[in-house]
C-alpha cells in the first residue's frame, strides 16, 4: 500500500522492510566488533524502540543484557520539548558499558535526559544507537555513535513510531504526505449525507446522484437487496433480524464492500443512513482506505425541530404512516438522531470534512447550497 491514513493524516511509503533490515544489520556488525568481551547493557527507550531493539538484538552475537526505560517527548506530530522523568531504570550500571537504543533522534532532548541520568550512575561508557536520525533538528553536543538511517525532518510513523498512539505496528516506515488525499482518483467524489427525519435527505440524495453521476448507497436498500437475492450476507443479516436483533456493523460493512466492488470505476458514492456511530465511521474509513479512496465531505442538513415535526406530520397525512402522525414519536426520533449524530459531527469535523447546510427553503434552494459546498 503506497498510502495509508492514520487518524486525520495521510502517510506514504518512505522506508521499506528491506531497507530497514539492511541498515540494522550494519549497525549490529559495528556493535559486535566493538563490544566483544565487554558484556554491554542495552538500554531501550520505550515506547518507540521496541521494534528496533528486537530486530537489532537478534543480530547481536556478544554476551549482553537488555533493559528498558520510559520517557516521552512527543505529542501529535510536534515535539513538545519537554522530557518527563526516566522511569523503569533498576539496573546497576556502575562500571558497565551502556548502549542506549532509540527509535528516533531529532532535537536530542530525550537523549540528553537519559545520558545525564546514566552518567550520574557511574557507567564506564555510554554509546547511542538509533534507528533514525534527523541531523537537521539535532541540537545537542552529545555524539550519536550508531545511526541506522539518516532522514530529513519530516514526520514519520511505523516500525515502532506512532502518531498519537497509532501506527507502531506497521512493518515499514511512512512519512507524512504533502498531499493529504488517499484517493487514487482525485476526481472521485464521496459524500456522507446526514439529515434528521423530515430534512429531505432522500430528495436531495437523488438530485446529487443525478448531478454528479454518483452511486447512492442506502444501507436500508442494500440490506433489503442482499436478503432478496438470498446472498450469504443476506442470509446472515436475516438471521439477526428474525431474532429481533440489529444487524452487526461488520455485516453491514461487508455489504457496503460488495457494493464498492460492484461499482469499480464509479465517479463516487453518496452514503445515506451509514455511518450512524463513530465506530461505524471508523470502519467505513478503513474500508474505503482498502479501496484507495476516502470520504470527501460530510453534508449535514440542519432544520429546527418544529419545522421537522410539521413536515413529518404533513408527510403522514399524505402517506398514511401512523408513526408520522404522532408528535411524541416524531420528537423522540429527532432526539435520538441528534444524540447519535453529535459525535459524528465531531469525528468528521476533526478531519475538516463536516459541513452544516441550511435545510430550510425550497428543494432547489437547498440543493443549490449543497452543490455550492461540494464545488468549493
Amino acid at each position: 500500500m503506497s498510502k495509508i491514513k492514520i487518524h486525520d493524516k495521510v502517510f506514504e511509503s518512505y522506508l521499506s522492510e528491506q531497507e530497514i533490515d539492511a541498515a540494522i544489520s550494519r549497525v549490529a556488525d559495528q556493535i559486535n566488533h566493538k563490544y566483544r568481551g565487554k558484556q554491554p547493557v542495552f538500554l531501550g527507550v520505550l515506547n518507540g524502540c521496541f521494534y528496533f531493539a528486537a530486530d537489532l538484538l537478534k543480530k547481536i552475537d556478544v554476551e549482553c543484557e537488555i533493559s528498558f526505560v520510559k520517557v516521552a517527548s512527543y505529542q501529535g506530530t510536534q515535539s513538545t520539548g519537554n522530557v518527563r522523568q526516566l522511569l523503569g531504570l533498576d539496573q546497576k550500571l556502575k562500571g558497565r558499558h551502556v548502549i542506549i537504543l532509540e527509535d528516533i533522534v531529532d532535537t536530542g532532548n530525550t537523549i540528553e535526559s537519559v545520558v545525564d541520568t546514566l552518567s550520574n550512575m557511574g557507567a564506564e561508557s555510554i554509546s547511542i544507537a538509533t534507528l533514525l536520525y534527523k541531523e537537521e533538528m539535532y541540537e545537542k553536543d552529545i555524539p550519536i555513535d550508531y545511526i541506522a538511517l539518516s532522514i530529513k525532518s519530516d514526520f514519520v510513523v511505523g516500525y515502532g513510531l506512532d502518531y498519537d498512539g497509532f501506527g507502531r505496528n506497521l512493518n515499514e516506515i511512512y512519512v507524512l504526505s504533502e498531499v493529504q488525499n488517499i484517493k487514487d482518483y482525485d476526481n472521485m467524489l464521496n459524500i456522507v449525507l446526514f439529515g434528521p427525519p423530515g430534512a429531505g435527505k432522500g430528495t436531495q440524495a437523488a438530485k446529487l446522484k443525478e448531478k454528479f453521476n454518483l452511486v447512492h448507497l442506502s444501507t436500508g436498500d442494500i440490506l433489503r437487496e442482499e436478503i432478496k437475492q438470498d446472498t450469504p450476507l443476506g442470509q446472515e443479516a436475516k438471521g439477526f433480524m428474525d431474532k429481533g436483533e440489529l444487524v452487526p456493523d461488520e455485516v453491514v460493512i461487508n455489504m457496503i464492500g460488495n457494493c464498492l466492488n460492484q461499482n469499480k470505476g464509479a465517479a463516487g458514492f453518496i452514503f445515506d443512513g451509514f455511518p450512524r456511530t463513530t465506530e461505524q465511521a471508523r470502519a467505513l474509513d478503513n474500508l474505503l482506505q482498502q479501496h484507495k479512496t476516502e470520504i470527501d465531505l460530510m453534508l449535514s442538513l440542519e432544520v429546527d425541530d418544529e419545522e421537522l415535526v410539521d413536515r413529518i406530520i404533513q408527510r403522514g397525512r399524505e402517506s398514511g404512516r401512523e408513526d408520522d402522525k404522532n408528535e411524541s414519536v416524531i420528537y423522540n426520533r429527532i432526539l435520538t438522531y441528534n444524540k447519535k449524530t453529535a459525535p459524528l459531527k465531531t469525528y468528521f469535523g476533526d478531519q475538516g470534512k463536516y459541513n452544516s447546510i441550511d435545510g430550510v427553503g425550497t428543494i432547489e434552494e437547498i440543493f443549490d447550497r449543497l452543490v455550492e459546498t461540494i464545488n468549493r
